[in-house]
């Protein structure tokens, strides 16, 4: 859930029509919304319990609009599965390697919903300087809302940036009060989208594609891709989908004459680590945090951040073999 890893937009998947299906037996089964105990004892309600493994729940607009409206933003719901609200820090002007990051880039926090059959589960990660985050955590903390990681994703910067992950579970309006209650002492990232680009991006964008495999998506002056792995990832007995955090990040952004500045993480089992560090230092990239984003995903994942300045069809040559080095999922016709 990263990082910098939000704001993101896409067709419907294979696995949104599967969590539709899911929640068709959800409802026939009696689960369609109301909380149940998911441990396999009679309820005091004497309904229906959730299975052991429950499936994220397909939805539609209109049912996230109470929590667009308690946390005062607006949202995106991605694959019909996770409602994703972006939370640029546009108000810091942040540097590193002598350039000028974007929100959209790397300063980029969220809050991203998905539906289970127990609940609502938040999670995310909050943009925060020096003086932020002690405030932050013990918001967080009040609100009883989980962190489960503290690090950084940029190898420099002026001023120091640090990105808070974090993790819930309940009832979805009230969640988005409780995390309402937290931003307003970590930045109050700006609510609004960035206004539209003038001007095409200064990138190949068409080679990228090609080298990388797959379609990215332009954002003012950062073009991103989000790639989900091609197993089934877990987290306290619920399947996780990746818009919801659990994707292979890359953005550029462009620097002008087709060069860019690259950053993101790869989402790697740990067979797959040493493998990845290795190629990516081939490629002359920086190696920048390596480290967890939850504390009970199946199968245990790591996210490797990276670096790197140069031309943007060149950086996409530099990290093809990294992401031939995970079990990524295929791209689909639209990717």
């Amino acid at each position: 859930m990263s990082a910098t890893r939000r704001g993101r937009t896409g067709a419907p998947s294979v696995l949104g029509a599967l969590a539709a299906l899911t929640a068709s037996a959800l409802a026939l089964a009696g689960c369609g919304g109301a909380v149940h105990r998911a441990d396999g004892h009679a309820g005091a309600s004497g309904r229906v319990h959730c299975p052991r493994l429950q499936r994220p729940i397909a939805t539609a607009d209109a049912d996230w609009q109470p929590v667009a409206e308690a946390l005062g933003r607006a949202g995106a719901l991605r694959e019909n599965l996770v409602f994703g609200i972006s939370l640029p820090r546009r108000d810091l002007t942040v540097t590193s390697r002598g350039v000028s990051i974007g929100s959209s880039l790397a300063l980029n926090g969220s809050a991203d919903f998905a539906r289970y059959c127990d609940g609502t589960m938040l999670m995310g990660d909050l943009v925060l300087t020096d003086d932020e985050l002690p405030k932050a955590t013990e918001a967080l903390q009040k609100a009883g809302i989980e962190q489960t990681a503290l690090h950084k994703h940029l190898p420099e910067q002026t001023p120091s940036i640090w990105w808070t992950h974090y993790e819930a579970m309940g009832d979805a309006v009230t969640l988005a009060r409780k995390l309402k209650a937290v931003l307003k002492v970590s930045g109050d990232p700006i609510a609004v989208p960035a206004p539209p680009s003038t001007r095409p991006i200064d990138l190949d964008t068409a080679g990228i594609d090609e080298t990388l495999g797959r379609k990215g998506i332009p954002e003012g002056r950062t073009y991103k891709f989000f790639i989900g792995r091609a197993e089934t990832v877990t987290s306290h007995g619920h399947v996780l989908p990746p818009p919801i955090g659990v994707d292979t990040v890359i953005k550029f952004q462009a620097l002008g004459e087709k060069r860019a500045a690259v950053t993101g993480d790869i989402v790697m089992t740990a067979p797959e680590v040493q493998n990845v560090i290795r190629v990516l230092r081939r490629g002359g990239f920086e190696l920048v945090e390596l480290h967890n984003h939850m504390l009970d995903d199946q199968p245990r994942l790591f996210y490797l951040h990276y670096w790197g300045i140069g031309d943007g069809v060149e950086l996409a040559r530099g990290l093809r073999p990294a992401l031939d080095a995970t079990n990524l999922a295929p791209p689909t016709p639209a990717s």
